[in-house]
């Protein structure tokens, strides 16, 4: 199952509103995890079961908390139990037809 979520403050005090340093927050929450993900400009994605990835998704939303007292955090699900190692493989199958054609 893929979890792909964004979490960010929805108040900062950086001048030009920058969200960067509690995102940082978040995702060293997520590299300590253990759990697989991918890192991109607008989304991380981890890949496991609701079981692991929940928690890290909560622990995340945590650790930015301690920079605002208001949290957005938006959450999309691939689930497809029992199908593992797509968060390479995804991209791989779309850049495979992009190539084909």
């Amino acid at each position: 199952m893929l979890f792909a979520f964004s979490v960010a403050p929805a108040t900062t005090d950086d001048p030009d509103g920058s969200v960067s340093a509690a995102v940082a927050d978040a995702i060293r929450v997520v590299r300590e995890s253990g759990v697989p993900y991918r890192l991109d400009s607008m989304f991380t994605t981890l890949e496991g079961e609701w079981d692991e990835c929940m928690p890290v998704i909560k622990a995340a939303c945590d650790a930015v908390a301690k920079k605002s007292p208001r949290v957005s955090l938006v959450v999309k699900a691939d689930l497809r139990p029992g199908v593992t190692d797509q968060l390479t493989a995804k991209v791989e199958r779309v850049e495979q037809h992009l190539h084909e054609s």
